[in-house]
């Protein structure tokens, strides 16, 4: 009665161990294996129209992610950011308090690209040599940098709701805009952090509030290579600075699809800023290193929604879960995965939560009167444990940039870390966002 539910189980199962095993990439086994499975199942004939349904669904978040990379890229290339770090060196005047929390304002606002490796570099090529020379403690440094990160990684053009995203076809209104609240509280949790660990570092060092670093200390921590100078466009900044600010008022008010306000509002940064076809063309080729890989991947996840779909595997894989799903249980289904999400984000790869066992959950909640979206809002709850895992790349950057032990940073770093997670899943609580 299950054997469509069985060999879903069993598929979504080959595809976590492949992918976690490093044995093939995620693009890869989101091909592939459905494809094998389905072919298994006789379903080969069908396999084109499955695969291109699949596609078609995921096709506007593809473009909003190529669009939404490429004029963060384009920002921070025309030196969007350099002022505020400039100030933030100025105004930390050698004391630890000022340093974290401006490590934590720096940080939070670099993230906003949605990509953790640029936030490590930016924040630890400018805020690393001051905390060096003061001695302060580099596995603070890095938890400080790493919590803003986990928390703007749920941006609309980030990856884990651009997963959600792809896969339920659900938009941003559905999806990130009522996790705002939620996100705004984790910020100020994190920089509350940044504060405890600033106070501490004063008590250690001794530092007297007052104290201050030479111009020359604090100018000698900025540093910029030729290549990087020659795309400066300081000259532009309040035009940048005027359209980020018009392009995220556009995201909340819904004057268009984000895809769109990012098509054009990177149109208008290239235009302006790099008025001439041949340095157009360079910054465009140079973003594709970053948008490719992640591209590639939502296309390839197409096709393993479209063939779970397609084959009906969904459907029967739903049934088999209600079926041995407790009564009592059930109804609570999306507060379970809201306490769940943290574990599942850390253990396993966003590719197999949300690809894998998001789609199952959710039918499973249908039966329940429990709305895809907000199981989409309660499995993106534990995304702030999610940059700690040993399977996220970019946290070995930050580890090496800060010149700490990966291991002591795990240690050191999850707990607060993961308060994040639990304050956001308080506030989506209160507010009704995530049904009990």
């Amino acid at each position: 009665m299950f054997t469509l539910a069985i060999v879903g189980f069993v598929m979504i199962l080959v595809f976590m161990y492949v992918v976690m095993s490093k044995r093939t990439t995620a693009m890869v086994g989101l091909i592939l294996i459905p494809i094998l499975f389905a072919l298994g199942l006789g379903f080969g004939p069908k396999l084109g129209p499955m695969i291109f349904d699949g596609v078609k669904k995921v096709a506007p978040t593809a473009i909003m992610i190529v669009f939404a990379v490429m004029y963060f890229g384009i920002m921070i290339n025309a030196g969007l950011f350099d002022r505020l770090v400039s100030a933030i060196l100025k105004a930390t005047k050698g004391d630890p308090v000022r340093i974290f929390v401006g490590t934590s304002i720096l940080a939070f606002c670099v993230s906003l690209d949605g990509d953790g490796v640029t936030t490590y570099m930016v924040t630890c090529t400018a805020m690393m040599p001051l905390i060096r020379h003061l001695g302060l403690n580099p596995l603070m440094a890095a938890t400080v940098a790493i919590m803003p990160a986990r928390i703007t990684n749920i941006l609309p053009w980030g990856g884990p709701t651009a997963r959600v995203m792809t896969v339920l076809s659900l938009d941003v209104n559905q999806v990130f805009i009522p996790l705002i609240p939620g996100m705004a509280v984790a910020v100020l949790y994190s920089l509350g952090v940044a504060y405890y660990f600033g106070l501490k570092e004063r008590n250690r060092l001794g530092y007297v509030p007052g104290s201050n670093l030479t111009a020359h200390e604090v100018a000698a921590t900025v540093t910029a290579t030729e290549d990087a100078n020659a795309l400066k466009r300081p000259q532009m900044f309040w035009f940048n600075l005027t359209l980020t600010i018009a392009l995220l008022i556009g995201l909340v008010a819904e004057v268009m699809p984000l895809a769109v306000l990012f098509m054009i509002g990177s149109s208008i940064a290239l235009v302006v800023n790099y008025p001439n076809v041949k340095d157009q063309q360079a910054r465009i080729t140079a973003q594709g290193e970053n948008i490719l890989p992640v591209i590639a991947m939502i296309f390839a996840a197409g096709t393993l929604t479209g063939i779970m779909s397609g084959t009906k595997m969904l459907d029967q894989m739903a049934q088999f879960l209600v079926a041995i799903i407790p009564s009592q249980l059930g109804p609570h289904l999306a507060l379970v995965m809201a306490g769940a999400s943290l574990p599942l984000t850390y253990f396993l790869t966003n590719d197999a939560v949300y690809f894998g066992i998001m789609p199952v959950i959710v039918k499973t909640a249908a039966a329940y009167g429990i709305s895809s979206a907000e199981i989409a809002r309660a499995l993106l709850v534990g995304q702030c444990a999610h940059l700690l895992s040993p399977m996220v790349a970019s946290t070995y950057l930050l580890v090496n940039l800060t010149g700490v032990n990966y291991g002591e940073f795990q240690k050191f770093a999850l707990l607060w870390a993961n308060g994040s997670s639990i304050i956001m899943l308080l506030v989506v609580l209160v507010m009704g966002l995530v049904p009990l």
